[in-house]
C-alpha cells in the first residue's frame, strides 16, 4: 500500500476507533449502526438512505463515518485489515469488493440475494462471486454526457447520435477564450475509465485479458482533443486536482462525459446557490454509429463488515436500503437506484431541477451498459496497472504505443 500522510494516518486511526469498542448502544437504548461512507456532505444519498431507514426502524441509530473520497478504498483495507468493527460498509467498486469478498471480510448475503426479484436488479450480478453474495447493490450508475444548454445553443449537432470523432470535433467547436476567462468544449476526468473503460465497452475488449489495442483509438481521441486545447492538459487537472463538479458548474467546460452521480449533485449545488446552469444529460458518444447506444458503468453496494458489532441491525439497514424503499428514497434526490421499477423512475425525473426532456430520457435508457471493470481476484491489480501506464501515456511521458505495450508486458508478468 502506498505510504500515508501524518494527518491521513492519524484520520484513519480516529476512523477506526470509532467503529470498535463502546456498547453498541446509545443512552436511550437505540442499537448503533455505523456506516462508512465517503464525502458525506457532498454525496446526498447517504442523508436520504439513513433518514429514510430511522424514521422506519426509531430503534436504530445508524451513524456515517466520513471518509474522504480519496482515500476510502485504502482506509477500508486499512481498516478491515486492523480488525475495525464498523458494521456497514459502502462498496465505492466492485475491484475493492471482490478483494475484501474473497478474503474473507465480509458477511455472506447470498441467502438473501436469492431470495430478490433480480430482473428489477441493475448490477446484481456483479456481485455474484462463484454463487455468493456478500454485498447488494443500492446504486447502478452508467456514464451519460452533461452538457450546458447555453454554451451549445447555436450549435447544430445532434447530441443524441454522437460518435467520438463528432464529439472531439463539437469540443473544439464549442472551445473559446483564454487564459482565466477560457472556457473548455469538454472536460475530461483524470480517470483512467474515461478512456479504457469507454473503450473496453464500445469494442468489446476485455481489461483482465493482458491485450490491449483496443485502447487505442481512445487514447488518440483523448490526446487530439489536449493537443487542440479543447480540453483542459492532464498534468494541469490533475496537479491542480480539477473537479468535473466544479469545472461544469462553473461554466469552465461545456461538456462533460460523466456517471450518472453527477445529477445528484448538480441538483445540490443548485439547492446551495453555487450552480445555475441550465443543463441537460445526453447519450454517451459511440465508437461506432450505429445506431445503438453503449455505455459502461458500476453498481455501489453495501455489505456487512465480518466483524461487525451489530450484524442483525447492519444487515437490516443493508436490505432495505437496497429495496425498493431505499430506491424512492435516493431516486428522491437525483441518484439512480439499482432496483427500478416505474415509478421509481417517475421520482427520479419528478426532481425539482431534473431535465425531462426527451433527450435527458433517452440518455437514461442505454441499450446497454457494461461493467466498468471486469470482476476477478486479479481485478485490482490490474486496475493499479492500466491506472499507472494511463498516467504516463496522458501526461505525455509515454506514446500511446509505448504505453499499451507495457501495460501488456506489466499484467502479463506481475500478475498471476
Amino acid at each position: 500500500m502506498r505510504s500515508l500522510t501524518a494527518a491521513v494516518a492519524l484520520s484513519l486511526f480516529a476512523v477506526g476507533c470509532g467503529g470498535s469498542g463502546g456498547s453498541g448502544k446509545t443512552a436511550d437504548g437505540k442499537t448503533i449502526v455505523k456506516v462508512a461512507v465517503w464525502d458525506y456532505e457532498k454525496t446526498p444519498e447517504f442523508k436520504a438512505l439513513i433518514d429514510g431507514f430511522e424514521a422506519e426502524n426509531k430503534d436504530i441509530d445508524v451513524q456515517p463515518v466520513d471518509i474522504l473520497s480519496a482515500d476510502y478504498s485504502n482506509k477500508i483495507t486499512t481498516m478491515l485489515s486492523g480488525g475495525d468493527s464498523t458494521d456497514v460498509l459502502t462498496m465505492k467498486n466492485v475491484t475493492d469488493y471482490a478483494r475484501y469478498g474473497t478474503r474473507g471480510q465480509l458477511q455472506s448475503l447470498t441467502t438473501d440475494a436469492n431470495k430478490l426479484d433480480k430482473a428489477k436488479y441493475s448490477g446484481l450480478d456483479a456481485f455474484d462471486l462463484k454463487g455468493d453474495y456478500y454485498a447488494l447493490p443500492y446504486r447502478q450508475d452508467f456514464w451519460v454526457l452533461f452538457y450546458n444548454k447555453d454554451l451549445l445553443k447555436k450549435s447544430d449537432a445532434d447530441l443524441s447520435k454522437l460518435t467520438w470523432s463528432d464529439y472531439a470535433d463539437l469540443a473544439k467547436e464549442l472551445t473559446t477564450g483564454s487564459g482565466s476567462s477560457k472556457v473548455y468544449g469538454t472536460y475530461h476526468q483524470t480517470w483512467r475509465s474515461v478512456v479504457q473503460a469507454i473503450a473496453a465497452a464500445q469494442t468489446g475488449g476485455d481489461q483482465l485479458s493482458g491485450d490491449y489495442g483496443f485502447f487505442k483509438k481512445q487514447y488518440e481521441v483523448a490526446l487530439d482533443l489536449q493537443k487542440s486545447g479543447a480540453v483542459m492538459p492532464f498534468a494541469t487537472a490533475k496537479t491542480q486536482q480539477t473537479t468535473y463538479d466544479a469545472m461544469f458548474s462553473t461554466r469552465k467546460t461545456a461538456m462533460v462525459p460523466m456517471g450518472t452521480w453527477l445529477a445528484a449533485r448538480l441538483l445540490q449545488l443548485k439547492a446551495e446557490g453555487k450552480n445555475d446552469v441550465d443543463w441537460g444529460m445526453a447519450p454517451l458518444p459511440q465508437t461506432s454509429a450505429n445506431g445503438k447506444t453503449v455505455s459502461f458503468g458500476s453498481p455501489t453496494a453495501f455489505a456487512v463488515n465480518k466483524k461487525a458489532r451489530n450484524s442483525e441491525a447492519a444487515k437490516k439497514f443493508v436490505l432495505w436500503a437496497s429495496g425498493p424503499k431505499g430506491a424512492a428514497a435516493i431516486a428522491k434526490v437525483g441518484v439512480v437506484p439499482s432496483y427500478t421499477d416505474a415509478a421509481v423512475m417517475k421520482n427520479f425525473f419528478g426532481v425539482k431541477g431534473m431535465p425531462s426532456d426527451a433527450l435527458s430520457k433517452k440518455a437514461m435508457s442505454p441499450d446497454e451498459v457494461k461493467l466498468e471493470m471486469p470482476v476477478s481476484p486479479k481485478s485490482s491489480d490490474i486496475d493499479q496497472i492500466l491506472k499507472e501506464e494511463h498516467e504516463l501515456v496522458m501526461s505525455g511521458e509515454k506514446s500511446i504505443d509505448k504505453g499499451i505495450q507495457e501495460m501488456e508486458s506489466r499484467v502479463k508478468s506481475e500478475v498471476e
